[in-house]
């Protein structure tokens, strides 16, 4: 079976640096996708990064140039560094995957499998 154990979230002060960890098991995850979504009280979840199974990354333009994706295909996780976190950065994170090699059609709904989600706080 497919599952995802998102984790690594915490609170921080602002500017401040946090790791999440996406922890992949019953598939093979070196042929998947896996992004990372982020969802505020009363805000939509969003998109916050990807990275396809070629290693190829995308971003929202919220955290363009602050987070770092990456996948570790031997202990299979997917990472998201978190530097120079803003409080509007406070959300809870979700990994995800849906089954596909690729990033494309980035949304929400497309996404099949999700971790249950870390809770990140950046103090003011």
């Amino acid at each position: 079976q497919v599952q995802l154990v998102d984790s690594g979230g915490g609170l921080v002060q602002f500017g401040g640096s946090l790791r999440l960890s996406c922890a992949a098991s019953g598939f093979t995850m070196d042929d998947y996708a896996i992004g990372w979504f982020r969802q505020a009280p009363g805000n939509e979840r969003e998109p916050v990064a990807c990275i396809n199974r070629w290693t190829k990354t995308n971003y929202g333009n919220n955290v363009q140039g602050r987070f770092t994706i990456s996948r570790d295909n031997t202990k299979k996780t997917v990472y998201l560094q978190m530097d120079a976190l803003k409080p509007d950065d406070s959300a809870v994170y979700y990994c995800a995957t849906d089954l596909q090699p690729t990033c494309a059609g980035w949304t929400v709904s497309r996404w099949n499998y999700w971790g249950r989600g870390t809770q990140v706080t950046v103090s003011s």
